[in-house]
Protein backbone atom coordinates (compact mmCIF):
# COMPACT_ATOMS: atom_id res chain seq x y z
CA UNK A 1 0.00 0.00 0.00
CA UNK A 2 2.95 2.29 0.65
CA UNK A 3 4.23 1.74 -2.88
CA UNK A 4 0.73 2.37 -4.24
CA UNK A 5 0.52 5.70 -2.39
CA UNK A 6 3.94 6.74 -3.64
CA UNK A 7 4.00 5.49 -7.24
CA UNK A 8 0.33 5.64 -8.25
CA UNK A 9 -0.93 8.60 -6.21
CA UNK A 10 2.01 10.89 -5.38
CA UNK A 11 4.08 10.52 -8.54
CA UNK A 12 1.08 10.91 -10.84
CA UNK A 13 -0.02 14.04 -8.97
CA UNK A 14 3.51 15.42 -9.24
CA UNK A 15 3.33 15.58 -13.06
CA UNK A 16 0.38 17.97 -12.93
CA UNK A 17 1.57 19.86 -9.84
CA UNK A 18 4.91 20.72 -11.47
CA UNK A 19 3.24 22.04 -14.62
CA UNK A 20 0.67 24.14 -12.74
CA UNK A 21 3.03 25.62 -10.12
CA UNK A 22 5.75 26.36 -12.69
CA UNK A 23 3.30 28.17 -14.99
CA UNK A 24 0.86 29.63 -12.47
CA UNK A 25 0.38 32.89 -14.44
CA UNK A 26 -1.08 30.93 -17.35
CA UNK A 27 -3.91 29.24 -15.45
CA UNK A 28 -7.27 30.14 -13.98
CA UNK A 29 -8.08 30.16 -10.28
CA UNK A 30 -9.87 26.83 -10.54
CA UNK A 31 -6.83 25.20 -12.16
CA UNK A 32 -4.54 26.68 -9.51
CA UNK A 33 -6.83 25.38 -6.76
CA UNK A 34 -6.78 21.98 -8.45
CA UNK A 35 -2.98 22.16 -8.44
CA UNK A 36 -3.00 22.85 -4.70
CA UNK A 37 -5.35 19.91 -4.10
CA UNK A 38 -3.13 17.65 -6.18
CA UNK A 39 -0.12 18.75 -4.14
CA UNK A 40 -2.04 17.91 -0.95
CA UNK A 41 -2.48 14.37 -2.23
CA UNK A 42 1.07 14.28 -3.58
CA UNK A 43 2.72 15.11 -0.26
CA UNK A 44 0.36 12.82 1.66
CA UNK A 45 0.87 9.92 -0.75
CA UNK A 46 4.60 10.57 -0.87
CA UNK A 47 5.25 10.82 2.86
CA UNK A 48 2.64 8.43 4.26
CA UNK A 49 3.63 6.00 1.50
CA UNK A 50 7.28 6.33 2.52
CA UNK A 51 6.26 5.71 6.15
CA UNK A 52 4.22 2.63 5.22
CA UNK A 53 7.13 1.20 3.23
CA UNK A 54 9.42 1.67 6.23
CA UNK A 55 6.87 0.18 8.64
CA UNK A 56 6.17 -2.78 6.33
CA UNK A 57 9.87 -3.46 5.77
CA UNK A 58 10.53 -3.28 9.52
CA UNK A 59 7.78 -5.84 10.16
CA UNK A 60 9.56 -8.29 7.87
CA UNK A 61 12.40 -8.16 10.41
CA UNK A 62 10.13 -8.38 13.45
CA UNK A 63 10.03 -4.70 14.39
CA UNK A 64 6.68 -2.97 14.95
CA UNK A 65 7.11 0.74 14.34
CA UNK A 66 4.47 3.26 15.39
CA UNK A 67 1.82 4.62 13.04
CA UNK A 68 2.92 7.88 11.45
CA UNK A 69 -0.26 9.00 9.66
CA UNK A 70 -3.79 8.39 10.95
CA UNK A 71 -5.91 9.45 7.95
CA UNK A 72 -5.27 13.19 8.56
CA UNK A 73 -7.40 14.47 5.68
CA UNK A 74 -10.52 13.12 7.40
CA UNK A 75 -9.93 15.50 10.33
CA UNK A 76 -12.75 17.81 11.41
CA UNK A 77 -10.46 20.63 12.53
CA UNK A 78 -6.80 21.66 12.46
CA UNK A 79 -6.15 20.46 16.00
CA UNK A 80 -7.24 16.93 15.06
CA UNK A 81 -5.26 17.17 11.82
CA UNK A 82 -2.03 17.78 13.74
CA UNK A 83 -2.71 14.82 16.00
CA UNK A 84 -2.85 12.63 12.87
CA UNK A 85 -0.18 14.11 10.57
CA UNK A 86 3.50 13.09 10.87
CA UNK A 87 2.85 11.69 14.34
CA UNK A 88 6.48 10.82 15.04
CA UNK A 89 7.58 14.45 14.53
CA UNK A 90 4.63 16.13 16.25
CA UNK A 91 4.97 13.93 19.33
CA UNK A 92 8.72 14.68 19.41
CA UNK A 93 8.02 18.43 19.34
CA UNK A 94 5.39 17.96 22.04
CA UNK A 95 7.68 15.98 24.36
CA UNK A 96 10.96 17.82 23.79
CA UNK A 97 9.90 21.39 23.00
CA UNK A 98 6.28 22.20 23.92
CA UNK A 99 6.24 20.52 27.35
CA UNK A 100 9.73 21.74 28.42
CA UNK A 101 8.63 25.29 27.49
CA UNK A 102 5.77 24.92 29.96
CA UNK A 103 3.08 23.47 27.68
CA UNK A 104 -0.35 24.65 28.81
CA UNK A 105 0.46 24.54 32.53
CA UNK A 106 0.91 28.30 32.86
CA UNK A 107 -1.03 31.29 31.54
CA UNK A 108 -2.88 31.36 28.23
CA UNK A 109 -0.37 33.89 26.96
CA UNK A 110 2.51 31.49 27.68
CA UNK A 111 0.57 28.64 26.05
CA UNK A 112 -0.01 30.85 23.01
CA UNK A 113 3.71 31.61 22.87
CA UNK A 114 4.60 27.91 23.14
CA UNK A 115 2.24 26.94 20.32
CA UNK A 116 3.75 29.60 18.04
CA UNK A 117 7.28 28.47 18.87
CA UNK A 118 6.47 24.83 18.10
CA UNK A 119 4.92 25.64 14.72
CA UNK A 120 7.67 28.06 13.72
CA UNK A 121 10.35 25.51 14.65
CA UNK A 122 8.37 22.86 12.77
CA UNK A 123 8.52 25.06 9.67
CA UNK A 124 12.22 25.78 10.19
CA UNK A 125 12.88 22.04 10.59
CA UNK A 126 11.86 21.56 6.96
CA UNK A 127 14.43 24.02 5.68
CA UNK A 128 16.02 27.47 6.01
CA UNK A 129 13.49 29.12 3.74
CA UNK A 130 10.93 31.76 4.72
CA UNK A 131 8.22 29.78 2.92
CA UNK A 132 8.49 27.01 5.53
CA UNK A 133 8.45 29.56 8.38
CA UNK A 134 5.30 31.20 7.00
CA UNK A 135 3.74 27.75 6.52
CA UNK A 136 4.34 27.08 10.22
CA UNK A 137 2.95 30.47 11.27
CA UNK A 138 -0.17 29.98 9.12
CA UNK A 139 -0.85 26.65 10.80
CA UNK A 140 -0.34 28.24 14.22
CA UNK A 141 -2.96 30.85 13.30
CA UNK A 142 -5.33 28.09 12.18
CA UNK A 143 -4.59 25.96 15.24
CA UNK A 144 -4.91 28.42 18.12
CA UNK A 145 -8.67 29.16 17.91
CA UNK A 146 -9.45 25.42 18.04
CA UNK A 147 -6.98 24.88 20.87
CA UNK A 148 -8.59 27.48 23.12
CA UNK A 149 -12.16 26.67 22.13
CA UNK A 150 -13.98 24.13 24.29
CA UNK A 151 -17.25 24.54 22.43
CA UNK A 152 -18.64 21.36 20.93
CA UNK A 153 -21.35 21.36 18.32
CA UNK A 154 -23.85 18.57 18.80
CA UNK A 155 -26.93 17.80 16.74
CA UNK A 156 -29.19 15.41 18.58
CA UNK A 157 -31.61 12.94 17.06
CA UNK A 158 -30.68 13.73 13.48
CA UNK A 159 -27.85 11.64 12.14
CA UNK A 160 -28.12 13.16 8.66
CA UNK A 161 -27.57 16.70 9.92
CA UNK A 162 -24.69 15.46 12.05
CA UNK A 163 -23.19 13.70 9.03
CA UNK A 164 -23.65 16.81 6.90
CA UNK A 165 -21.98 19.00 9.54
CA UNK A 166 -19.05 16.59 9.82
CA UNK A 167 -18.60 16.58 6.03
CA UNK A 168 -18.60 20.39 5.96
CA UNK A 169 -16.05 20.53 8.80
CA UNK A 170 -13.81 17.99 7.09
CA UNK A 171 -13.92 19.79 3.73
CA UNK A 172 -13.27 23.14 5.43
CA UNK A 173 -10.25 21.73 7.28
CA UNK A 174 -8.92 20.11 4.11
CA UNK A 175 -9.29 23.44 2.28
CA UNK A 176 -7.32 25.30 4.97
CA UNK A 177 -4.57 22.68 4.90
CA UNK A 178 -4.49 22.74 1.10
CA UNK A 179 -4.12 26.53 0.92
CA UNK A 180 -1.35 26.40 3.54
CA UNK A 181 0.49 23.78 1.46
CA UNK A 182 0.97 26.45 -1.24
CA UNK A 183 3.64 28.08 0.97
CA UNK A 184 5.27 24.69 1.45
CA UNK A 185 5.41 24.02 -2.30
CA UNK A 186 6.35 27.51 -3.52
CA UNK A 187 9.98 28.56 -3.92
CA UNK A 188 9.43 32.06 -2.51
CA UNK A 189 6.83 33.90 -0.43
CA UNK A 190 6.11 36.15 -3.42
CA UNK A 191 5.36 33.12 -5.59
CA UNK A 192 3.09 31.68 -2.90
CA UNK A 193 1.16 34.94 -2.46
CA UNK A 194 0.76 35.38 -6.22
CA UNK A 195 -0.45 31.79 -6.47
CA UNK A 196 -3.02 32.29 -3.70
CA UNK A 197 -4.10 35.58 -5.27
CA UNK A 198 -4.75 33.67 -8.48
CA UNK A 199 -6.72 31.00 -6.62
CA UNK A 200 -8.93 33.61 -4.92
CA UNK A 201 -9.89 35.32 -8.18
CA UNK A 202 -13.23 35.15 -9.96
CA UNK A 203 -11.81 32.50 -12.28
CA UNK A 204 -11.97 30.13 -9.29
CA UNK A 205 -15.55 29.42 -10.40
CA UNK A 206 -14.60 28.29 -13.90
CA UNK A 207 -13.89 24.78 -15.14
CA UNK A 208 -10.21 23.79 -14.57
CA UNK A 209 -8.10 23.83 -17.74
CA UNK A 210 -6.32 20.65 -16.66
CA UNK A 211 -8.62 17.67 -16.03
CA UNK A 212 -6.72 14.46 -15.18
CA UNK A 213 -9.61 12.00 -15.69
CA UNK A 214 -7.56 8.85 -15.05
CA UNK A 215 -6.21 10.32 -11.84
CA UNK A 216 -9.73 11.25 -10.72
CA UNK A 217 -10.83 7.61 -10.73
CA UNK A 218 -7.62 6.57 -8.96
CA UNK A 219 -8.31 9.26 -6.35
CA UNK A 220 -11.84 7.97 -5.85
CA UNK A 221 -10.58 4.41 -5.42
CA UNK A 222 -7.91 5.57 -2.97
CA UNK A 223 -10.27 7.73 -0.89
CA UNK A 224 -12.85 4.92 -0.63
CA UNK A 225 -10.17 2.47 0.58
CA UNK A 226 -8.91 5.00 3.15
CA UNK A 227 -12.43 5.80 4.32
CA UNK A 228 -13.43 2.16 4.75
CA UNK A 229 -10.29 1.45 6.75
CA UNK A 230 -10.18 4.69 8.74
CA UNK A 231 -10.97 2.97 12.04
CA UNK A 232 -7.97 0.65 11.72
CA UNK A 233 -4.32 1.48 12.19
CA UNK A 234 -3.84 0.99 8.44
CA UNK A 235 -6.48 1.21 5.72
CA UNK A 236 -6.13 -2.36 4.40
CA UNK A 237 -5.35 -3.97 7.75
CA UNK A 238 -8.73 -5.70 7.98
CA UNK A 239 -10.38 -6.01 4.59
CA UNK A 240 -13.75 -7.47 5.59
CA UNK A 241 -14.43 -9.07 2.24
CA UNK A 242 -14.12 -12.57 0.85
CA UNK A 243 -10.56 -13.81 0.42
CA UNK A 244 -10.71 -13.97 -3.39
CA UNK A 245 -11.92 -10.35 -3.61
CA UNK A 246 -9.18 -9.31 -1.19
CA UNK A 247 -6.49 -10.95 -3.29
CA UNK A 248 -8.01 -9.45 -6.44
CA UNK A 249 -7.53 -6.08 -4.75
CA UNK A 250 -3.90 -6.93 -3.96
CA UNK A 251 -3.23 -7.91 -7.57
CA UNK A 252 -4.99 -4.77 -8.83
CA UNK A 253 -2.82 -2.36 -6.85
CA UNK A 254 0.29 -4.36 -7.79
CA UNK A 255 -0.56 -4.03 -11.48
CA UNK A 256 -1.16 -0.28 -11.07
CA UNK A 257 2.22 0.07 -9.35
CA UNK A 258 3.97 -1.78 -12.19
CA UNK A 259 2.14 0.30 -14.82
CA UNK A 260 3.20 3.61 -13.28
CA UNK A 261 6.65 2.66 -11.95
CA UNK A 262 8.41 4.03 -15.04
CA UNK A 263 7.47 7.57 -14.04
CA UNK A 264 8.70 7.40 -10.44
CA UNK A 265 10.21 10.45 -8.72
CA UNK A 266 12.36 10.86 -5.64
CA UNK A 267 10.64 11.23 -2.27
CA UNK A 268 9.79 14.80 -1.31
CA UNK A 269 11.04 14.32 2.24
CA UNK A 270 14.47 13.15 1.11
CA UNK A 271 15.38 16.87 0.94
CA UNK A 272 14.68 17.17 4.66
Amino acid sequence: MGLFKKVVIADQCAKYVDVIFNNADDYSGSTLFLGAILFSFQIYGDFSGYSDIVIGTARLFGFNLKQNFAFPYFSKNIKVFWSRWHISLTTWFRDYLYIPLGGNRKSKLITLRNIFIVFVVSGFWHGANWTFIIWGIVHAIFFIPYYFSNKKTAIKNNKYKALGLNIVKTLFTFTLVTLAWVFFRADTITQALEYLNGVLSLSLFTIPEIRPKYLFFTFLFFIVIEWLGRNNQYAIEHLSIKWYIRYLFYYAITILILMESGNSQSFIYFQF
